[in-house]
C-alpha cells in the first residue's frame, strides 16, 4: 500500500510563519505533501524561505501583479510526475493562485481562491473565477482522479460559520454567489470530504485576527479538500488541525492509502 498524507495551510506569509512554530508543527503532522497558500513572496524569496525543506521537491507560484500578495506552493517528499502553474486564463494567471502537481494516483490542485473584498468589490471577478476554475478542474478530472485543496474563501453552509445570519450576503465568503460557486463544484462530482465524513461536526479553519475571534472560536470553515468520487474508497482520514497556530488559518490534513 502507498500512503499519502497531504496537509494544506494558508500561512498568511511564508516568511512570517517560519519565525513561529511552523517547522515544529509540520514535523509533528509529518505530511508527505504540503500545500501552502498566501505565501506573500516572489519566486526568489519563497524559494529562499523554503530552503528549510531541503529533502522535498518545492514548486512555487507567485503574484506578478503585486509584491507580497497571494502566492502558492507545493512541497512534496515524492517528486511529482508533472507540475504546472495557473489555469491558462489570462485574467486570472498573474496572482499566483494555483499550482498543479500530478502523481501516479491523482492530480493535486493547490488553490488560493480570490477574496471578494471589502464591500464585495471583487464579487463579479470572483464569480468569473469560480466558473473558469471549475472548468479547469473538471478537465483535469477527466484524465485522472483529482484533489482540490486550499483556501476556497467561502463557507458553504450555516454549520461552517459561527455567525451565519449577520454575515449572509453581506460579508465576503458568505454570499449566495460564492456559495453557489462552491455548490457547482459539488454538482460537478467533487466531494467536500470533511463534511461528508463529519456531517454534524462544527469545526473552523479561519478566524479573524480582530476581536480575539480565535480565543472565542468565532470562526469560518473556508479551507477544503474536494475530491472526485473515484478517490472516496482510498480516504483514510481527514482532519481540521485547529490545535496549530501561526496563521489566521489552521492546517487541514487528508490521508489516502492506495
Amino acid at each position: 500500500m502507498k500512503n499519502y498524507k497531504i496537509t494544506s495551510w494558508n500561512v498568511n506569509g511564508v516568511r512570517a510563519i517560519l519565525k513561529k512554530d511552523f517547522l515544529r508543527d509540520i514535523n509533528i503532522i509529518n505530511p508527505d505533501i504540503i500545500c501552502l497558500q498566501e505565501t506573500k513572496a516572489n519566486d526568489v524569496d519563497a524559494a529562499k524561505a523554503l530552503e528549510v525543506f531541503s529533502n522535498y521537491h518545492v514548486s512555487i507560484n507567485y503574484s506578478k501583479a503585486r509584491k507580497g500578495y497571494s502566492g502558492t506552493a507545493i512541497i512534496s517528499k515524492e517528486k511529482p510526475i508533472h507540475v504546472k502553474n495557473d489555469i491558462d486564463v489570462s485574467i486570472h494567471d498573474f496572482e499566483g493562485r494555483v499550482v498543479l502537481a500530478e502523481y501516479e494516483n491523482f492530480n493535486l490542485i493547490n488553490v488560493y481562491v480570490p477574496n471578494s473584498g471589502q464591500e464585495l468589490r471583487r464579487i463579479d471577478y470572483r464569480s468569473q473565477w469560480d466558473k473558469d476554475f471549475l472548468k479547469y478542474c473538471k478537465n483535469l478530472s477527466l484524465s485522472k482522479p483529482t484533489i482540490i485543496t486550499g483556501d476556497l474563501n467561502v463557507a458553504h453552509k450555516d454549520i461552517d460559520i459561527a455567525r451565519p445570519k449577520p454575515n449572509y450576503n453581506k460579508s465576503a465568503g458568505f454570499t449566495q454567489i460564492e456559495i453557489d460557486g462552491l455548490e457547482n463544484f459539488l454538482k460537478a462530482g467533487f466531494i467536500d470530504i470533511y463534511r461528508k465524513l463529519n456531517p454534524d461536526v462544527i469545526k473552523y479553519s479561519w478566524w479573524n485576527y480582530r476581536f480575539k475571534s480565535r480565543d472565542r472560536n468565532v470562526g469560518w470553515r473556508i479551507d477544503y479538500f474536494l475530491i472526485t468520487e473515484n478517490l472516496l474508497s482510498y480516504v483514510k482520514n481527514i482532519e481540521i488541525n485547529n490545535e496549530y497556530y501561526g496563521s489566521d488559518h489552521c492546517p487541514i490534513t487528508l490521508e489516502l492509502g492506495f
